[in-house]
């Protein structure tokens, strides 16, 4: 009985840590089930799609193009394209994996690899403890499935002016989350800014604002990311921003 104190307590812990991530969580999910009320989507739908997809970029990205009503292939490479950057926070992860942990727990904790996850399970020291990330799971992603689930149903009901209001609140989301790196390195900020002026281009262009807003997504996401990356190299032993 011995080896199992130090599991249950990681349990707990990350239940505890995770309490002020479901907090956000669900503030952000019910202006993100607005965005997925207008897209059609049923409350049921809506939080299917949160417990499977616990990523508020992507999800925006897959309710807008299921709203416009894109192609399966489109949807599946915007959101593709638009959840990297877990690929990079998996890899972190996974250099703080015990090299006899089983691989059902890989996959448990690689399904929920969210920026906030991933920030308290890195900082924690010593070898990854798969039961501290599943305790934040377990109270973040419930939190992040209902939310999105009340934010459609009451999408239905709030008056219109409310629900206009909601969902701007998820823009001033993703705002928060640029801003701050784009004021610490010119490359990012020169990344959002030529984002921000492409993707205007883009509706005005004869040749390109025919193009549906997926493949407009994909197209500047891998053009814009490769000349940043050409034109700013980061070298192997440059620090984080952060």
């Amino acid at each position: 009985m011995e080896p199992m104190k130090p599991q249950k307590s990681a349990f707990a812990q990350g239940l505890r840590d995770g309490i002020p991530i479901a907090l956000g969580y669900f503030a952000v999910a019910f202006s993100l089930g607005i965005a997925a009320r207008d897209a059609g989507l049923t409350p049921f739908q809506g939080m299917l799609a949160s417990m499977l997809c616990v990523a508020s970029a992507g999800e925006y990205a897959l309710f807008t193009l299921v709203g416009a009503g894109a192609a399966y292939l489109e949807v599946a490479l915007v959101t593709l394209i638009t959840n990297a950057r877990y690929f990079l926070m998996s890899c972190a992860l996974s250099q703080r994996i015990r090299p006899d942990m089983p691989d059902l727990h890989r996959w448990g904790v690689g399904f929920a690899v969210t920026d906030e996850i991933f920030g308290i399970s890195i900082a924690r020291p010593g070898p990854l403890e798969p039961r501290y990330h599943y305790g934040a799971m377990a109270v973040s992603i419930p939190a992040w499935a209902v939310g999105t689930a009340l934010g459609i149903l009451m999408g239905t009901i709030l008056p219109l002016r409310v629900v206009s209001a909601l969902s701007v609140a998820l823009y001033g989301m993703f705002l928060a989350i640029i801003i701050p790196p784009a004021r610490k390195e010119l490359s990012v900020a020169i990344c959002v800014l030529a984002g921000f002026g492409c993707s205007w281009l883009f509706g005005f262009l004869p040749a390109l604002r025919d193009l549906s807003p997926g493949m407009r997504t994909i197209i500047l996401t891998l053009g814009i990311s490769a000349v940043i990356a050409l034109i700013f190299p980061r070298k192997e032993d440059e620090p984080d921003a952060e």
